[in-house]
C-alpha cells in the first residue's frame, strides 16, 4: 500500500516524496489510520521500524489545519539525541507545511527553549526532567494541548522517568488524544498506559522483540585483552567501513576511543560524561563522516538515526537481550540491510546464550585469518585489559569455529535511508535533570 492510500495532507505526501519514501513500514500502515480517526493507541514496535514517523505523520496532518500560535501536540522521550532526532525528522516531513517544532532537554540553556513556549510552537519534544523544569514558571502553559505522545515508554522506566512522566501528566489537559509507544510491555508501562489511554487501539501487542530481518548477524569469539586488536584488523582489512561501537560503560567507551584513534581510525565517542555540545558534536561528525566509528555506551541505542549506517559492533555483549536487540536496531533500520558483530569473550558466552535463546536463533561463530590469537596480554592498563562490566554467572572455554576462510565474514549491507525508524536499555541511572 503506498502513502497516498492512507489519505494524509498532501503537503505531508510531498514531504515523504523528497525523502525517497513510496510506501510505509508495517507499523506506519497500522498506527497511522486509528491514529488520524482520533483513537488513543497502544503500539508495542521495535526498534528501527519506522514508529517515529507512525505517530508524527497524523498528529501533522491534524495540525495543518488548526490554528496557529499554541503549541498543541507534546511528544515525551527519554534522551536528548532522541528528542533531537525526533525534532529533525519532524522537520523534514513538514518542510511543505508552516509547522514548527522545538526541542526541550537539558545541558543546554533554557532561553531558546523558554522562547518556544512563548512563542507556541506547534510540536515540543521534550525529556521529562527539563520539562518539569519549565513548568516552574508560568510562561510554560500547555492548556491547548490536543495531543501527546510518550515515546520509548520502557526506555523511561529504565532510567527512573515514571514519576516524572505522572507529574508531567498532572500539567496537561486530561481530554486529549494519547499515542503511546514501548518496545516491550513490562508490568508497569502496562499500568502506566492502563492510567493514560481510553479505549486505546492496540498493535503488536503480541509480537516478540526481535532484530530486524535485514540484520546479518555473527559472533566473533576472542579473549578480552585481545578486543581492541581485533576491532582495528576488521576496520583495517576492510571487514568494516563504519561503525557504532557499543560498551557497557563510560570509562571503557574512553578508553576505546583513545585505542582506535591512536591506531589512525577516525573516532568520536558519545555517553552520559559528556556535555550536550560535545555529543551533538560527536553524532553530526559520525553522520557527516567525519568519523569513521562511533563509540557509545546505550545512552545512543534509541537515540541515533543514522542514514546508511552498515555495522554495529557489540565491543561488550549486553547483559540483556532486550539491549542486543535495540543495540543491533541502529543498522537495517525500516527495511534496509546492515551487519552487526559481537565480540565475545568466554565469560560473555553465558549473556550470549541468552540472546540466542530469545532471539531463538544460533548466532554463527566466525574468526578472522592471520589475527593472533594467542598473543600475550598487554602489560597492565591496556584498554583491551578492562572487563567490561561483570562476568556472566554461566561461563564457557568460548571456543572459537575452526576452518573458516575470509569469505566467511558477513557481507556488509548497503544500509539506506529510513523512514525516521529509530532505537535499547540502560541499567545504570542518569540524572533526570540532565536528560
Amino acid at each position: 500500500m503506498p502513502f497516498a492510500h492512507l489519505k494524509l495532507h498532501p503537503n505531508l505526501l510531498l514531504g515523504i516524496r523528497d525523502l525517497g519514501f513510496t510506501r510505509p513500514t508495517p507499523i506506519q500502515s497500522d498506527a497511522i489510520p486509528p491514529a488520524m480517526q482520533g483513537l488513543d493507541l497502544l503500539a508495542t514496535a521495535s526498534t528501527g521500524s519506522g514508529k517515529t514517523a507512525a505517530f508524527l505523520l497524523p498528529i501533522l496532518h491534524h495540525l495543518i489545519s488548526e490554528r496557529r500560535g499554541v503549541t498543541r501536540a507534546l511528544v515525551l522521550t527519554p534522551t536528548r539525541e532522541l528528542a533531537a532526532q525526533i525534532v529533525e525528522d519532524l522537520n523534514a516531513l513538514a518542510i511543505h507545511t508552516p509547522l514548527t517544532a522545538a526541542a526541550v532537554f537539558g545541558g543546554v540553556g533554557m532561553g531558546p527553549q523558554e522562547h518556544a513556549f512563548r512563542s507556541g510552537v506547534d510540536v515540543i519534544v521534550a525529556t521529562p526532567g527539563r520539562l518539569l523544569d519549565h513548568f516552574r514558571a508560568p510562561y510554560a502553559k500547555l492548556s491547548g494541548l490536543k495531543y501527546l505522545v510518550l515515546d520509548e515508554a520502557d526506555r523511561m522506566l529504565d532510567m527512573g522517568f515514571l514519576p516524572d512522566i505522572r507529574r508531567v501528566l498532572r500539567h496537561l489537559p486530561p481530554r486529549r488524544q494519547t499515542l503511546f509507544f514501548s518496545a516491550t510491555m513490562p508490568p508497569a508501562i502496562a499500568e502506566l498506559a492502563r492510567e493514560m489511554l481510553r479505549s486505546p487501539a492496540t498493535i503488536n501487542m503480541n509480537q516478540r522483540a526481535t532484530p530486524a530481518v535485514g540484520i546479518t548477524q555473527a559472533i566473533y569469539p576472542v579473549a578480552q585483552h585481545l578486543k581492541v586488536a581485533l576491532l582495528l584488523a576488521l576496520l583495517k582489512r576492510g571487514e568494516i567501513q563504519d561503525a557504532l561501537v557499543f560498551t557497557r560503560t563510560k570509562h571503557r567507551a574512553d578508553r576505546v576511543s583513545r585505542s582506535l584513534s591512536a591506531a589512525g581510525i577516525q573516532t568520536e565517542r558519545i555517553h552520559g560524561n559528556r556535555s550536550q555540545a560535545q555529543r551533538t558534536q560527536a553524532l553530526s561528525g559520525f553522520k557527516s563522516g567525519k568519523y569513521r566509528v562511533l563509540v557509545a555506551t546505550d545512552i545512543a541505542a534509541r537515540g541515533i538515526d543514522v542514514t546508511a549506517l552498515g555495522h554495529v559492533v557489540n565491543f561488550d555483549v549486553p547483559a540483556v537481550p532486550d539491549d542486543y536487540i535495540h543495540r543491533v536496531g541502529r543498522t537495517a533500520r525500516a527495511e534496509a540491510t546492515g551487519t552487526a558483530f559481537s565480540l565475545v569473550s568466554p565469560e560473555e558466552e553465558g549473556d550470549v546464550r541468552a540472546i540466542e535463546r530469545a532471539i531463538e536463533k544460533r548466532l554463527p561463530r566466525v574468526t578472522v585469518p592471520d589475527f593472533d590469537y594467542h598473543r600475550a596480554p598487554e602489560p597492565k592498563g591496556h584498554v583491551a585489559r578492562r572487563s567490561g562490566g561483570q562476568p556472566s554467572r554461566h561461563q564457557s572455554s568460548g571456543q572459537h569455529a575452526s576452518g573458516h576462510s575470509h569469505s566467511e565474514h558477513p557481507p556488509a549491507g548497503p544500509g539506506g535511508r529510513t523512514p525516521f525508524g529509530r532505537r535499547p536499555r540502560q541499567r545504570f541511572r542518569p540524572s533526570r535533570r540532565t536528560r
